[in-house]
């Protein structure tokens, strides 16, 4: 089915003023430019949950998120140039309306002067040693700091920087040479003038590294910049997304793609085989390795091509493929430097990382399930493959048939995904009813429902979040929360992401242009909790926090510029389970063992000092001084080795269902362990279970009796 959208208005004059830009599809399109822009504001502007005046204040924003997007490092513009930018800085707005693109031309078109200029100075800076007598020192925080007035002191900049990686590298080069020193007293160790020499060959190696990485950019890359920097002006969370980034993101959401199953990494010219996927093509073709260079790529029988110099994005394009396709690969060995041709047939991989697991835990005679869910994904192409849902409801009935009397989900660090997931899954843990309101600007809030009566796990419930768990995350720990269904442990708050985006091909709106637009990722949306309150900057408030390293850092939504703010809605018409008996008194029990716990207080601690090191951004650039702080910032960090060390003896293991399997699969196997032996060192885990045996549920008449008074 073709899918519509809600803010398809008055069509025919914006189609009108379009028809008049030459739309002939090749690179570096300035009409494309003009193109991209025009649309783009006609769809924010009718289709954003907030729209924005285009205004002064406005054209201040796209003015300086632009160039300090461009420069957050002070590397290139300097104040002479900032003021010849500002002509335009309350002008930007106009511009937009007009699709005149003068503010943008003039910023880049300096810049690519500029990234030219930036390869003489940290060359010529490297090449000759620092001066480390030298009392001066530099603030990394770059957005406290000012442009440089004019090149010399850019120069300077370049300097300070080039001279604090270097310092860093002399650091890490003298620690690896202290500890051989201890273990070997016949050690020698390097003079440190040769130290110093290597530490500066090592940063020109990376600074040449990351200019080739640059030089590979394409001015669409560069547009796409600008064209953010507009963006963020309605909100964080919308972008544009070329069409390679949105591939991309598919696979993320997804969790599987068709090729050889093997994570690629451009370094200089060569492209490096990083990681090899268990249980892909490549894993089981046993031939190619981890740090193996891919030389050429050939098609079946066909001529290879040679991708040495390559951009690593056209390079994936050869490589990847339909499944039961082969592709040969001329590769360079690690091991013996031999070249080798490698025949892989692709196959659909499979990302294991996305998906739902599940283990078992014995805890005072009782067993207990524990669930990692680290994304609600969904294939949106293919309804058959396998969604966040629907493994969640297997692992509940593999976890059933254990007998275990308490499910721990875990959400740490899920930033979310798809809402018709988390409502899905939501809906395992209660009769049906409200589990969201989802609400379009103009409009009044609509309830999204769980229409399935049918309740997979009905016992005991706990919920693990932290400050980084968002978007459905938060969805489904809110409606757990409302519904009196779960306690909610973890960070403080979560994330605070209570904004919907809908990704929308720009093609749909100018069907008239031929090459591929992309797709605007566009906040179209808000969440509430079915109590009426927004998700957005507040997140979900936990039943029990506990001290983690996040609890004074600046990571949440309330952090960002420009986030939506914080409100609420009417109430939806729901009913709370009151489920359990000793809700209070579990929940205050927790709280006092954390409170009490040394482990905890010293994570607490552990946060503080992390929070001051954020803060403190300020480094000297004197041999003598930086050795000092480094050793006094390593001596203070001493007390903290032991932050989360911890082991609860218990024991974990999978459920009986998936043992054929990781028989089967030996990689896996290993990673499950893995995973089982973390799950026995983690803390929080360990309290969580504390509060899953503790909780006791009411009877049906009971809960029952509750919800009707």
């Amino acid at each position: 089915m073709k899918r519509t959208y809600k803010f398809i208005i008055p069509f025919v004059a914006f189609f009108i003023l379009l028809s008049s830009f030459t739309t002939n599809p090749v690179n570096n399109d300035p009409k494309k430019d003009k193109v991209l822009i025009s649309v783009i504001n006609y769809m924010l502007t009718n289709g954003h949950y907030l729209p924005k005046d285009l205004d002064d204040d406005f054209s201040e924003h796209v003015f300086k998120s632009f160039t300090e997007g461009l420069d957050p490092s002070k590397r290139y513009f300097t104040q002479e140039d900032i003021a010849e930018f500002a002509q335009y800085k309350y002008l930007i707005d106009n511009q937009l309306k007009k699709a005149d693109l003068t503010f943008y031309h003039l910023v880049y078109g300096r810049f690519t002067e500029k990234i030219k200029s930036a390869k003489k100075y940290y060359g010529q800076i490297l090449a000759q040693p620092f001066n480390f007598n030298k009392r001066e020192s530099i603030d990394v925080d770059y957005s406290k700091t000012t442009f440089p007035k004019n090149e010399t002191e850019l120069i300077n900049n370049w300097r300070k920087q080039l001279k604090l990686n270097t310092l860093s590298q002399i650091q890490e080069k003298q620690d690896l040479e202290n500890d051989k020193a201890k273990s070997n007293k016949k050690f020698k160790k390097t003079s440190f003038k040769t130290l110093e020499a290597n530490a500066r060959k090592d940063v020109l190696k990376s600074m040449d590294e990351l200019y080739i990485r640059i030089e590979e950019l394409e001015h669409s890359d560069w547009f796409s910049t600008f064209l953010n920097s507009v963006i963020s002006g309605f909100d964080p969370h919308s972008t544009y997304m070329a069409p390679k980034v949105k591939e991309r993101f598919d696979v993320d959401m997804s969790g599987k793609i068709e090729g050889i199953g093997a994570r690629l990494q451009k370094r200089g010219n060569y492209t490096h085989i990083f990681e090899v996927v268990a249980g892909g093509p490549a894993w089981k073709q046993g031939e190619l390795e981890p740090g193996d260079i891919i030389l050429k790529v050939a098609q079946a029988d066909k001529e290879p091509t040679d991708i040495v110099g390559m951009k690593l994005d056209d390079a994936i394009k050869f490589i990847k493929g339909k499944k039961g396709t082969e592709v040969r690969l001329t590769v360079k060995k690690k091991l013996d430097n031999s070249i080798r041709v490698i025949s892989i047939i692709r196959d659909v991989v499979e990302l294991g990382e996305t998906f739902a697991k599940s283990s078992v835990v014995l805890k005072n005679g009782k067993k207990y399930g524990v669930i990692n869910l680290p994304q609600f994904y969904i294939n949106f192409n293919d309804k058959n493959f396998r969604d966040s849902a629907k493994d969640m409801e297997k692992e509940i009935a593999n976890l059933k048939k254990e007998n275990v009397e308490g499910l721990l989900i875990d959400l740490r660090n899920n930033g979310g995904g798809s809402l018709k997931t988390a409502i899905e899954i939501a809906g395992l843990f209660i009769s049906e009813g409200p589990i969201v309101q989802v609400k379009y600007r103009g409009d009044k809030p609509r309830v999204q429902n769980d229409k399935d009566s049918k309740i997979q796990w009905n016992g005991p419930l706990v919920v693990l979040v932290n400050e980084v768990s968002a978007s459905a995350s938060e969805i489904f720990a809110a409606a757990m929360q409302d519904y009196n269904r779960a306690v909610i442990m973890g960070g403080n708050q979560t994330y605070g992401k209570g904004t919907v985006q809908n990704i929308l091909p720009i093609n749909q709106f100018y069907p008239d242009y031929k090459e591929d637009l992309g797709f605007l990722k566009m906040t179209i949306q808000k969440f509430y909790r079915v109590n009426g309150g927004s998700t957005q900057k507040e997140g979900v408030y936990s039943d029990i926090a506990m001290p983690s390293r996040y609890s004074y850092m600046k990571v949440g939504e309330r952090d960002m510029e420009g986030a939506l703010d914080w409100d609420k809605v009417d109430r939806a018409n729901y009913s709370p389970v009151n489920s359990y008996a000793n809700f209070s008194d579990v929940v205050n029990n927790s709280k006092e063992r954390i409170m009490q716990d040394e482990k905890f207080s010293l994570i607490n601690d552990y946060a503080k000092w992390l929070k001051k090191g954020q803060d403190d951004t300020t480094y000297s650039l004197n041999l003598k001084q930086f050795k000092k702080e480094e050793k006094k910032h390593k001596k203070e960090g001493e007390k903290f080795k032991s932050v989360f060390k911890f082991d609860s003896k218990l024991k974990f293991k999978s459920p009986q269902s998936e043992l054929p399997l990781i028989k089967k699969d030996i990689i896996d196997g290993d990673k499950r362990m893995a995973w089982h032996q973390n799950l026995a060192k983690d803390i929080y885990i360990n309290e969580a279970l504390n509060v899953l045996s503790q909780l006791r549920m009411r009877n049906k008449n009971q809960q029952a009796q509750i919800v009707k008074h």
